[in-house]
């Protein structure tokens, strides 16, 4: 198991057994030490259970950015109630850390299998990772991000893409 899986992992475990917060490893990875956006994306038998992060960075590091999104992907993401300890032999995780995003002319500059979009109107603004279950074209996916944002389907927004590392 990767290094940031395996923080991911032991946050969630340490987090929903004993309330406690797991404190970022004494030896950190190089990945852990830059300062990135970070999804953690939870997997109960194969479908979606948890999955928060962060558009760009709103900690120090990697690491604590994992920690963060590892607890919130587990007890807050308002699609799931939290994750109970029976249930986390069961619990698979990923690890997307984001690339800095780039403001794009329009949809052909997208693609759904290689870049995550964010879509932004006014205050409003909603992300999709790139190379989702499911995600085949363009148009579902920014739709699929519009919707997150409470974007109308007819209504214009912003393009951003951006790439990831995915770590499982």
């Amino acid at each position: 198991m990767h290094p940031l899986v395996q923080l991911a992992k032991e946050t969630v475990e340490k987090y929903v057994s004993e309330g406690l917060i797991k404190s970022p490893p004494e030896l950190m990875t190089a990945e852990m030490k830059e300062k990135a956006g970070v999804f953690v994306s939870l997997k109960k038998k194969g479908r979606l259970r948890g999955c928060i992060g962060t558009f760009s960075p709103s900690t120090g590091n990697v690491a604590k950015e994992i920690i963060q999104n590892a607890i919130s992907a587990s007890t807050k993401d308002p699609r799931f109630p939290p994750v109970e300890r029976e249930e986390l032999d069961d619990i698979d995780y990923s690890v997307d850390v984001l690339s800095e995003p780039l403001r794009v002319k329009g949809p052909e500059e997208l693609d759904p299998k290689r870049y995550g979009v964010i879509v932004k109107k006014d205050w409003r603004k909603g992300l999709l990772l790139p190379d989702l279950e499911g995600v085949d074209t363009v148009e579902e996916q920014i739709s699929i991000a519009k919707q997150k944002a409470g974007i109308g389907p007819d209504e214009d927004a912003e393009l951003w893409r951006f790439e990831v590392k995915r770590y499982i």
